[in-house]
């Protein structure tokens, strides 16, 4: 499947048992010349909560596993559906931290309620010792120091959509970077768990062009979780309204978020399209 461009296995973990897998064989299934290939392994599963109706697990490409993938939830509720496995809709499905929303429309998009952006460094997480910072309205941004000179702006925003995140506004987009420091943003010091590097044009107050770094997989046609953050660190530089259209390598997705209402922080809804490429069955 993929959401976006960005490509994804998924599998029924109810229906077969998928546990003994081991990073490695992940890792072989998503190489794209001896495997199926993917950004992204999913696995459809029996929730272990009252409140869902799946559990939802990402393993990377490099055998990884990780706690959240906007474009994968949307192609999760997509497979739950074609699939039979539930008639419910909108579905709500345990990830690693959270419980998520996703809706269905007859018109191939899904929405997904992606839940509030974590801003506590401890959470996210992010340990901004020793590193030199600047106010930009209500977001703080930290100047990451790379080995590479930087040619842009390298001062980050930095936040989890439930993984984390360091977003930059660049000039222009398509001459960025993202090949040469996203790596080594991506497993920067600060970053214990390492962390997904955006990188941000603004085209207008509603509009944006993106390109992320992933952590595990390298760029991507798209990223969800990275478009969100985006927007949401757009938003609070004082650089954009909601919503955000969002143009990826790999197609458009739509980003709502209204901040900050009576001091509780709000969720953030993403739109975007689901596409199943092909099925079939393999042995390991």
């Amino acid at each position: 499947m993929h959401g976006a461009g960005n490509d994804f296995i998924v599998l029924n973990g109810i229906d077969q048992d998928l546990s003994s897998i081991t990073r490695e064989q992940w890792q072989a299934l998503a190489h794209r010349q001896f495997g199926i290939g993917a950004d992204q392994i999913l696995i459809v599963e029996k929730t272990t909560r009252p409140d869902a109706d799946f559990r939802y697990r990402i393993f990377n490409a490099d055998g990884g596993e990780v706690e959240q993938c906007g474009n994968g939830s949307r192609c999760f509720v997509r497979f739950v559906l074609d699939q039979g496995l539930s008639t419910k809709n909108p579905l709500r499905v345990e990830v690693a931290h959270t419980v998520l929303t996703l809706k269905s429309h007859p018109n191939g998009q899904v929405e997904v309620d992606m839940g509030a952006p974590i801003f506590d460094h401890s959470h996210i997480p992010f340990n901004a010792n020793g590193l030199a910072s600047m106010q930009e309205f209500q977001e703080t941004l930290y100047a990451l120091p790379l080995s590479r000179p930087a040619t842009h702006d390298s001062f980050v925003g930095v936040l989890s959509m439930g993984n984390p995140h360091a977003v930059q506004v660049v000039v222009d987009v398509e001459s960025a970077p993202v090949l040469e420091e996203g790596s080594e943003i991506e497993q920067y010091s600060a970053f214990p768990k390492r962390v997904n590097a955006g990188y941000m044009q603004i085209m207008n107050r509603n509009e944006i062009k993106l390109r992320v770094y992933e952590r595990g997989a390298g760029e991507t046609l798209a990223c969800g979780t990275g478009a969100c953050a985006a927007v949401v660190s757009g938003i609070r530089r004082g650089l954009l309204d909601s919503p955000v259209k969002v143009h990826t390598r790999g197609g458009d997705l739509h980003i709502a978020w209204g901040g900050t209402v009576d001091g509780i922080i709000q969720p953030v809804i993403m739109t975007g399209p689901a596409v199943t490429v092909f099925e079939g069955e393999t042995t390991i």
